[in-house]
């Protein structure tokens, strides 16, 4: 359930909120509402005790399910620069001329006559040994690629095949280190988010991504020191594991993760 901002902030009360995306320059991400007028809002960052104002043109929708807190949407990504919140740019680096070299100009409208490129006439000769070169090499390619089909399958008829095609491989980019945050940062709302609980005080977070064709698993002892552990492919077998600070990897404990 969410409502528009307005409405939302003012009945949060002593709710503590996080933002989404996280503004830049900011390390923490929990806040709470201050006070407001007809274009602003003034919030406080529980860690460092920071008082901002943000437009409210700049916010989203409010989300009043505590799962594990109450997220308010940002409509873009703002950054903390000099005691003010502002749209965040990115910039758009000019690669420099390298010495010697003249900046190329730019490139013809649609109107205007394309430069004339001069074109160096081949030789008979040349054109005959251009030939037999390229036709040399096909053949050596066809060549190669009968004997890698052959390999492919006779290997095909002694293996099964995998059903499963990790194209999208941006799991990798995570680290033991990253949050649910990160994660949204990195590969936006997940379609499907549950919970389970482990031994003791574990518990488990899976971030189901159905589009990219894997999940991401969060694990800790509370909702908030939940981190990332790696990833497992739709039939929930481990794609990825993370590097564990003992020592070895996450491996055994993603293999022995019950069903969500």
């Amino acid at each position: 359930m969410s409502l528009p901002p307005i409405s939302a902030l003012n009945h949060l009360g002593n709710r503590s909120f996080s933002f989404y995306p996280p503004i830049l320059n900011i390390e923490n991400n929990e806040w709470f509402f201050r006070r407001g007028t007809w274009s602003e809002i003034q919030v406080v960052n529980s860690r460092s005790a920071l008082e901002i104002w943000i437009p409210r043109r700049f916010l989203g929708e409010v989300s009043l399910i505590e799962d594990p807190i109450v997220i308010v949407g940002l409509v873009k990504e703002l950054e903390y620069q000099a005691g003010a919140v502002l749209p965040h740019q990115r910039r758009v680096i000019e690669m420099p001329v390298a010495v010697g070299e003249r900046a190329r100009p730019p490139l013809p409208r649609g109107d205007a006559p394309a430069p004339v490129i001069g074109i160096r006439t081949e030789s008979v000769t040349e054109s005959r040994m251009g030939k037999l070169v390229g036709l040399t090499i096909l053949a050596g390619a066809i060549g190669v690629t009968c004997f890698l089909g052959v390999s492919v399958f006779r290997e095909g008829s002694l293996k099964p095949r995998a059903s499963y095609n990790a194209g999208d491989q941006r799991y990798r980019e995570l680290t033991p280190d990253d949050d649910y945050y990160a994660v949204l940062r990195l590969l936006g709302p997940p379609a499907d988010d549950e919970w389970q609980p482990g031994s003791g005080a574990i518990r488990f977070r899976r971030l189901s991504y159905p589009g990219r064709g894997y999940s991401v698993i969060l694990m800790g002892d509370s909702p908030r020191n939940l981190r990332y552990i790696g990833a497992l492919d739709p039939n929930g077998n481990p794609i990825y594991a993370t590097p564990m600070r003992r020592g070895g990897n996450s491996l055994a404990t993603l293999k022995n993760l019950k069903k969500f």
